[in-house]
């Protein structure tokens, strides 16, 4: 039938672009567990990814934690819960708001740069050029930028739970009058391992995403400077989409009943 023909074909290039990129993943893996590795690029990496993000990831998490405070106050003072608000904060940020809002902020900072340092390099046939020279590029490209991103992502989350909580006790104690150390018992007695683990878990997902999609629109750009800030713009947009939904996976893994 006619009218069925372009749902089909939308379709097919839907599960085409899927298994394309199920199939850039599965080597990209393979490539982080076999050697040989590149030490000193994985390390650069590490830098790029980890270090120069900490200032956008803290500034983030601390103002994230301290407007996760001040709303706390404003709908628990309805019911005379405002001891509950070190909890909410140390919970919030360390199972959903400290990785997911990491996990973005790093998506629009390295993955878009991923992408448009490959691309780049793709429509200049420098790929083509390793490729020459018997230097695989999944090798040398792909795999140390998605170790560092699994492996750097959980330590960003782990500084901005830190601070995301640390945010929310400035404005508590400073700004709504809570005592100090019965703020920072509540916190302690409250959070449980499990509550950080699923956030580390949820950070290693996500940097393995963010780095993955970078490097996938980076490696498949195609048509110049355009092709290149296409896939950049890709990049950014389904790492941000991919975040979010396995954000609920994961949650769901770790805490329903």
């Amino acid at each position: 039938m006619p009218i069925l023909q372009p749902i089909g074909q939308l379709v097919l290039r839907l599960l085409e672009k899927i298994g394309r990129l199920v199939l850039f993943a599965g080597l990209a893996v393979s490539h982080c567990l076999r050697p040989p590795f590149y030490p000193r690029l994985i390390l650069r990496q590490m830098l790029d990814i980890g270090f120069y993000s900490l200032p956008v990831v803290g500034l983030t998490a601390i103002f994230t934690g301290m407007v996760l405070a001040l709303q706390s106050y404003t709908g628990f003072a309805r019911f005379s819960a405002e001891s509950a608000i070190p909890n909410v904060v140390v919970v919030s940020i360390t199972r959903e708001l400290g990785p997911v809002l990491a996990g973005l902020m790093v998506a629009g900072r390295v993955g878009a740069a991923l992408a448009a340092e490959i691309g780049t390099m793709r429509v200049t046939e420098q790929i083509d050029a390793l490729t020459t020279l018997a230097t695989n590029p999944f090798k040398y490209l792909i795999a140390p930028r998605i170790i560092a991103g699994i492996a750097m992502l959980p330590l960003l989350v782990l500084v901005a739970d830190i601070i995301g909580v640390f945010g929310g006790y400035l404005v508590s104690v400073y700004k709504l009058g809570f005592n100090p150390s019965n703020y920072l018992k509540n916190t302690v007695d409250f959070l449980q391992p499990t509550d950080v683990i699923s956030g580390l878990v949820k950070a290693a997902v996500f940097g393995f995403l963010v780095s993955l999609m970078g490097c996938y629109h980076g490696y498949h750009s195609r048509g110049g400077a355009q092709g290149v800030g296409t896939a950049t713009t890709n990049a950014v947009v389904s790492a941000s989409i991919l975040i979010l939904s396995f954000n609920y996976v994961i949650t769901e893994l770790f805490f329903s009943r």
